[in-house]
């Protein structure tokens, strides 16, 4: 339904002055409400958990579901190395060792599957290369979270010192297990430290320890309402733990950079004579607007999440939703309240009249710039794109250990798998015949034994290694089900692993079956889940660039201005994935970031941070010309409306922008390194957006487009008049200079 603009501004005008009128009681509900998502948010980290990577309907999640319906067998996700402590595993001794211990991991409950190197014909591929070291792979099935509270419960019980053998834990689950206590470690770290740093950055800002009190106060009640909505969606799904991680951040960031608006808006107010009532009537009908409009931006970056088909990225997607509506909840509704509480006592110490903006560093610098916006944009973006170059070098992988710190103990393990192994089963690929019949099957498996990358092959027919033929007698009875179905396990080799899995599984499948084959496996469950990511990418962006174009364009009216925060979004990007690759691809700064290079990227993380920060670049850029559109409009002059509003709105956006970099950066000094990658690429994207691209590019860029700046064809110009999202005040000025005429509120 329609809304006319007169209705829109009549209802935050209304909201401005019930919240003026019942203050004390919108705070007291605001107290309690707070109250209420603190409790129950408390126990959303226990609740919240780290899916596992697959791709729902998809070949290799049919080949999971057939290995166990129909042949009782599925992937191991735990797995424990054993190291003899005198000679090797083939050692009488060390070998009965090795099979009690196999016998009594299969006995426990919860597992379904306990298989080792002394239990399967000496496989080459479950032994080391110097003879010391063989493994034990486990199924613990069942539901993520319960499997992996298994998973956690065995490794405790078998790891440690034996008498003839040394037993470490590891495998995915125990991995995934470790990340989601270390990511919850990092969150509570990050909460110690983010909660008192923004309150002090935020007093030096207000000069004022009640408006920084009040600021930090709407971003905890964001923070807590994300949270208990976060616990309230995992009783229905799958939510990630890295959710709570952005949660923190992006509540307080929202939290902080809405009230800064409302709150510099509210003061001037207060400096043109008006009476507090008023100023809050204002202030929320005005900047109110825009808070609605940057939280409109900011939600459809992150709900376009939801369009991937993966709960890994859909939890971003609900809790970007939540954050942006407790957020903006909190800024329209209780922080109005508390501006008429406090009164003048939120004023600026120092009376800074409207009119003297242009004494401010924004504007000259503006101005600098207007003077030659040619040159000076033209070097900045010289600037922005060197600092985007390296993602020309940009290439994906499989994630494994080396995302947890070096003292883990299943990255030790994992380290110790790498360097000592030549092949790894617990990543091994799945061929899945449902009716092989007579077909040659020992053929098959000796010509996938061939396929670069592929170190062993195991079969009903026996176990074949290139150049060795059979290594190991057939186990008719594991590969076979009483249908005619059989499955073969392709073992990749270490260092094939070390590279793009597609490449992999693309090799495996073009080996000429006798019969129709699905391959599963890990790192065919990391093709598809790459396959829906790409397959849904165009339609993501495709929502997130057309929804915020024309949210823009209802804003100003202007078809260039939301062409041009396009590309200067994009830029910022370009600098974000450029600082991820040399980074955390290449590995530079990781001794001083403390992390290992795996020498690629996983491919969703990238993404998931693309639909942060092109929200957020977009939350400045419509608080940035929100003010150079209304001094447009209450002046006539286009040029000067883009020093006189950037004045007005970048201290304030420089500010929410450093106060969120450090926000962020704080996840530099985590454990994980996805969140290292999160605190290190958002915030370097957070100020090269806040200060080099709006700072400089957008009034080079404007200066340059002259009266085009706020054109639209005549169509769609009518189309804005009757459905455009303006409020009514200031009144519009005559035509500028130019002759140009102002777009109409």
């Amino acid at each position: 339904m329609s809304v006319t603009p007169s209705t829109r501004s009549s209802a935050l005008e209304r909201l401005g002055r019930f919240t003026v009128r019942r203050r004390r009681w919108v705070l007291a509900a605001g107290v309690l409400i707070t109250l209420l998502f603190g409790v129950f948010g408390a126990g959303a980290l226990n609740a919240l958990s780290l899916s596992r990577i697959d791709a729902p309907g998809s070949e290799s999640d049919q080949v999971r579901t057939a290995l166990a319906d129909d042949f009782g067998t599925g992937y191991p996700n735990l797995t424990f190395l054993v190291t003899a402590t005198r000679g090797t595993v083939d050692d009488p001794a060390v070998r009965a060792a090795g099979e009690e211990l196999t016998r009594a991991i299969a006995a426990e409950d919860g597992v379904a599957e306990a298989g080792s190197y002394w239990s399967r014909g000496n496989s080459p591929a479950l032994r080391s290369e110097d003879g010391r070291q063989a493994l034990v792979l486990v199924r613990v099935p069942g539901e993520v979270n319960e499997a992996r509270a298994r998973v956690g419960e065995l490794a405790e019980s078998y790891a440690g010192e034996r008498e003839l053998i040394h037993v470490q834990a590891g495998g995915s689950d125990e991995v995934f297990r470790e990340i989601g206590a270390e990511s919850r470690q990092d969150f509570l770290r990050a909460e110690i430290i983010v909660i008192p740093m923004v309150l002090i950055l935020l007093m030096l800002f207000y000069r004022r320890v009640t408006l920084a009190l009040v600021t930090l106060g709407i971003g905890i009640f964001s923070i807590v309402g994300t949270l208990a909505a976060l616990r309230g969606v995992a009783a229905f799904t799958s939510v990630s733990t890295f959710a709570a991680n952005i949660a923190l951040v992006m509540g307080l960031a929202l939290g902080v950079d809405y009230c800064m608006f409302l709150i510099a808006r509210f003061r001037e107010e207060l400096e043109r004579g008006r009476d507090v009532g008023d100023a809050v009537t204002i202030a929320v009908r005005t900047a109110g607007r825009t808070v609605l409009f940057s939280g409109l931006t900011v939600a459809i970056s992150l709900l376009a999440l939801m369009l991937f088909p993966l709960p890994f990225l859909q939890s971003f997607g609900y809790g970007g939703a939540f954050v942006v509506l407790t957020a903006v909840t909190g800024a329209l509704v209780l922080l109005p309240a508390a501006l008429a509480t406090l009164g003048h006592r939120a004023a600026r110490r120092t009376r800074q009249v409207a009119r003297h903006a242009e004494r401010g560093g924004w504007y000259r610098l503006a101005n600098a710039v207007m003077r030659r916006p040619a040159l000076t944009g033209g070097l900045m973006l010289l600037v922005v794109l060197l600092l985007s170059a390296p993602i020309a070098g940009l290439r994906f992988g499989m994630p494994d250990a080396r995302i947890l710190p070096a003292d883990s103990a299943s990255r030790a393990t994992s380290d110790e798998i790498r360097s000592g192994f030549a092949q790894e089963e617990s990543d091994a690929l799945y061929l899945l015949a449902r009716d092989a019949g007579n077909a040659d099957v020992a053929g098959y498996a000796a010509a996938l034994s061939r396929v670069d990358g592929i170190a062993q092959v195991d079969s009903a027919a026996g176990s074949f290694v290139a150049g060795e033929g059979i290594t190991a007698p057939a186990d008719g009875a594991r590969f076979t089900d009483n249908a005619g179905g059989t499955f073969l396990v392709a073992i990749p080799s270490n260092q094939a692993l070390e590279g793009d899995p597609v490449d992999l599984v693309e090799r495996v499948r073009a080996v000429p079956a006798p019969f129709g084959v699905l391959i599963g496996g890990t790192p065919a469950e990391m093709v598809d889940w790459r396959g829906d990511l790409t397959e849904r990418l165009p339609l993501v962006l495709t929502t997130i660039l057309v929804l915020t174009f024309l949210i823009l364009f209802l804003m100003t009216g202007s078809v260039l201005l939301p062409l041009k925060a396009t590309v200067l979004n994009l830029l910022s990007m370009g600098v974000m994935f450029g600082v991820l690759v040399w980074v955390f691809q290449d590995g530079n700064l990781s001794g001083l970031l403390g992390f290992t290079p795996s020498g690629s990227l996983e491919s969703s993380i990238p993404i998931l941070m693309f639909c942060i920060v092109y929200g957020l670049s977009m939350d400045y850029e419509v608080f940035i010309v929100s003010r150079i559109r209304e001094e447009y409009l209450r002046t006539g002059d286009s040029r000067a409306s883009v020093p006189l509003g950037l004045q007005r709105s970048a201290p304030l956006i420089t500010t929410a922008a450093v106060i969120l970099a450090a926000s962020f950066a704080v996840y530099a000094t985590g454990g994980v390194v996805y969140l290292k990658m999160i605190g290190v690429g958002m915030a370097v994207a957070v100020l090269v957006d806040a200060l080099l691209i709006r700072g400089i590019l957008l009034p080079a860029f404007m200066r340059l487009a002259g009266n085009a700046n706020w054109w639209a064809p005549p169509a769609l110009r009518r189309i804005h008049e009757r459905f455009g999202l303006s409020e009514e005040d200031p009144k519009p000025a005559s035509p500028d200079r130019n002759g140009l005429e102002p777009a109409r509120l």
